[in-house]
């Protein structure tokens, strides 16, 4: 793989984007939509996240996009304003490269500088272990599991919570 460049997204990285959501959606458990938003859609996702504040990056090696990730509200009533969830997705020929890392220390980074203080993991389907240990290797502890609360692909799948703190964490009022 080329050189691998960490960059803020753009409006004309969304059909990469939405293309390799639509493939997560379609093919895998880390999303449990069962079906893959078109491209006015995925604009709007990055348009609310981008003019809220939050963070959202594409891993580009070369001329491609091979994989994104955002930061966005992790729920959405006020007292919750200090905690994000992360997502990162991978294009599927750029697995096991080290960009779903890239990704995520990345976003960690500007969530800190964001003033951000939790970031939570919300991994859908226990035996995605790449992810849980992704997040374990930098930093997310593991909170809990949420038994079969998916239905995907003809099985039940779990949810997974891990949790990070950011920056000052609880250490200090916001």
């Amino acid at each position: 793989m080329s050189t691998l460049t960490i960059r803020p997204a753009a409006p004309h990285d969304v059909p990469a984007v939405t293309r390799i959501y639509a493939h997560s959606v379609l093919h895998g458990t880390a999303t449990f939509e069962l079906e893959p938003p078109d491209q006015t859609e995925m604009t709007r996702r990055y348009r609310a996240l981008h003019d809220g504040g939050f963070p959202y990056l594409v891993a580009q090696a070369g001329e491609e996009i091979v994989g994104y990730a955002y930061a966005g509200p992790y729920r959405a009533r006020p007292a919750y304003r200090w905690s994000v969830e992360d997502s990162v997705y991978i294009a599927p020929q750029a697995h096991r490269r080290g960009v779903g890392r890239a990704l995520l220390e990345r976003l960690i980074d500007q969530a800190e500088k964001r003033a951000f203080r939790q970031m939570i993991a919300v991994i859908g389907d226990s035996q995605q272990v790449a992810s849980i240990e992704l997040h374990r290797a930098v930093g997310f502890a593991l909170i809990g599991t949420l038994v079969s609360v998916g239905f995907k692909h003809g099985r039940w799948l779990d949810t997974v919570l891990m949790q990070r703190a950011l920056g000052r964490g609880d250490g200090t009022p916001p």
